[in-house]
């Protein structure tokens, strides 16, 4: 059904990459502008998430300023399963699968709660592919490293058995009991929602792996050698990751940028004060800096082949011009542009907003 508040939501594209154990993940992209890639974070399905109350207002504000790909990692939504252990290496691989099929040469990375320390991962390890980092309500280790009290432990223990026995059940009571820790002043609408979509994204089996892994991710030794920009957002009364793993994240980071968030749900929702403040945050941490750039009309439409990955034949029979013209456009294109070669070419394009 079409909705005139996020139109971009009725261009959503689905396809599969293949993970190197050849499973195949679920991604989508909707959108215009700079390539924004959100990191799986807890169960995420990437079909029903614009049906979400909690997430299609998200994916629409995303969609006006950028161009974001989504994905399911393996064994949730609409990825397959396979034997390759869970862990921070499998989730690396899955987003770096995901940002090849997606031929981005440079991308944001988005990564909320326990994608954070993917997010970090990825970016030492391929830093030429990422120009920005914004990590919302991230941290830097899981439970497992931070020494936990054997109160605490004991606790975490009983939520997986919880999730392990009861996630199947008829019944919303158990993805209930997460929703009120991750949202708890979601609405009714919002919080059923939530119940909902955690329902169908996995098994009790596999929601209880992915909390447990997420507990084992450690990049303290990785944080340091972050070389993008870094924006740090946490929400002040944050109940599942407190604040000050927030700083504490922030500090590790070369150079990184924190703001904190008014509000008490993990992830800012439609109605808090900390919705438009995370996503203002966010556009002027990507674009803000980006110049300003005018073309004239023939330019525009040439920068939107570009864009969409026109090579220089195509070029030439879509606007009618000889190759030499085509090379002698495009080289004086790149420095309107200000940039040397067609992948930069194609990055600034389409933070443009064109193709």
């Amino acid at each position: 059904m079409a909705d005139a508040a996020h139109p971009e939501l009725d261009r959503i594209t689905m396809r599969f990459a293949r993970a190197p154990s050849g499973a195949r993940l679920a991604w989508a992209r909707h959108g215009a502008g700079p390539p924004l890639v959100r990191v799986a974070h807890w169960l995420t399905h990437v079909e029903r998430e614009p049906q979400s109350a909690i997430w299609r207002p998200w994916l629409g504000r995303h969609g006006r300023r950028f161009s974001l790909i989504r994905y399911d990692e393996r064994g949730y939504g609409l990825s397959d399963d396979d034997a390759v252990a869970a862990g921070l290496d499998r989730a690396v691989d899955d987003l770096a699968a995901v940002i090849e099929a997606s031929n981005e040469p440079r991308v944001a990375l988005l990564g909320i709660s326990g994608a954070a320390p993917i997010a970090i991962a990825y970016a030492t390890r391929h830093p030429q592919r990422v120009s920005h980092l914004v990590l919302l309500g991230g941290y830097l280790c899981g439970l497992t490293h931070r020494e936990p009290s054997a109160q605490t432990q004991a606790f975490f223990e009983a939520q997986l058995q919880l999730m392990e026995q009861g996630w199947g059940r008829n019944h919303p009571a158990v993805q209930q009991f997460f929703t009120t820790t991750l949202a708890p002043d979601a609405s009714p609408e919002m919080a059923r929602a939530l119940n909902e979509l955690q329902r169908l994204a996995c098994n009790g089996r596999q929601a209880a792996q992915f909390m447990r892994t997420r507990a084992t991710l450690d990049v303290r030794a990785l944080a340091p050698h972050v070389a993008c920009p870094c924006l740090v957002l946490h929400v002040e009364g944050d109940l599942i990751v407190h604040h000050e793993l927030g700083r504490e994240l922030a500090a590790a980071i070369p150079g990184a940028q924190f703001q904190t968030l008014p509000g008490r749900n993990h992830v800012p929702l439609p109605g808090d004060a900390a919705f438009e403040r995370c996503f203002s945050a966010m556009e002027t941490f990507i674009l803000g800096a980006m110049p300003e750039v005018t073309l004239t009309p023939r330019e525009r439409e040439l920068a939107s082949l570009v864009a969409g990955g026109l090579d220089n034949a195509q070029i030439g029979a879509r606007m009618g011009w000889a190759d030499k013209t085509v090379r002698n456009a495009l080289s004086a294109l790149y420095a309107k542009l200000g940039v040397e070669g067609r992948p930069q070419a194609v990055v600034r394009t389409r933070e443009l907003g064109l193709g």
